[in-house]
């Protein structure tokens, strides 16, 4: 139970502890008296595992109080710590959390159809009905001839939820394009807005790419859960005309919260179903 950023055991688990012969006794805890108020609060918990003397100077919760004033002056304006000691609520708050370990989704993607529709023009030029698992695992070879941008970010470690688009379609960058995808649920017979007639503003040339977002709508439940965003992308090549651009696969992501299928799950499951 002791702070985490040094590897020492704790106090408790220990099979023996470092004898100090009865001579010395004193002097070690006048010592430890002496410069156990100048150490920082990892340095103190070390010393806490040194003796058994050490440990019972170093519990001593004025030190740890001393701690807490240096870092949060204002909790130690009351007569007694807001926790059980001082010591707990160091060790508790003084350093940030590290990310919690997810549990299972309760969603899966073979719940799951996408209906992708995207107009040139108000002309539909795709219309397609994507199951959950085809979108989730992104399992197919783009073309030869991408450019290297491209080609290094699919084959990237990043978590992507990808399509192929066939057949191509070639669009001018001058055109408006819009698209608009919903997501139906086959365990409870809902659906949920993902994209409502969004327009590919956001073109990167460089990267191959040109982009959509829209922001997702919550189930009343996540009242305070506002603010993400779904991004789908067309992925194309240069077809070497001016502004003209082939369009070869779907990429689609919820990059402001989500950078893992586990995520992606919780998070569809969080929306707005009707």
């Amino acid at each position: 139970e002791y702070l985490h950023s040094h590897e020492v055991e704790s106090p408790l688990k220990l099979s023996h502890e470092i004898y100090v012969p009865t001579i010395f006794r004193c002097h070690v805890m006048k010592f430890g008296r002496l410069f156990f108020p100048l150490l920082e609060g990892t340095d103190l918990a070390a010393c806490m595992v040194v003796c058994k003397q050490w440990r019972e100077i170093a519990s001593d919760d004025y030190f740890w109080k001393c701690l807490c004033a240096n870092r949060w002056p204002s909790i130690c304006k009351q007569p007694s710590p807001p926790t059980v000691t001082y010591y707990k609520l160091f060790k508790t708050f003084y350093k940030r959390q590290h990310r919690r370990t997810l549990l299972p989704p309760r969603l899966s993607f073979k719940d799951l159809e996408f209906y992708i529709d995207i107009w040139v023009e108000e002309r539909l030029i795709l219309s397609e009905v994507v199951p959950g698992p085809v979108l989730q695992k992104g399992s197919w070879i783009p073309p030869p001839g991408i450019g290297d941008v491209l080609r290094f970010h699919l084959e990237g470690p990043e978590y992507k939820m990808t399509l192929p688009v066939q057949p191509r379609f070639a669009v001018s960058l001058s055109q408006t394009i819009t698209v608009s995808v919903l997501i139906g649920r086959k365990d409870s017979n809902k659906v949920a807005c993902i994209i409502n007639k969004s327009g590919f503003d956001y073109i990167d040339p460089t990267a191959y790419r040109a982009h959509a977002f829209d922001y997702l709508d919550f189930s009343p439940l996540y009242p305070f859960v506002s603010g993400i965003r779904a991004w789908i992308s067309l992925l194309f090549m240069d077809l070497g005309s001016v502004g003209v651009i082939e369009v070869f696969g779907i990429e689609m992501d919820f990059c402001d919260a989500a950078s893992s299928e586990e995520e992606v799950l919780w998070l569809l499951d969080m929306l707005d179903w009707k």
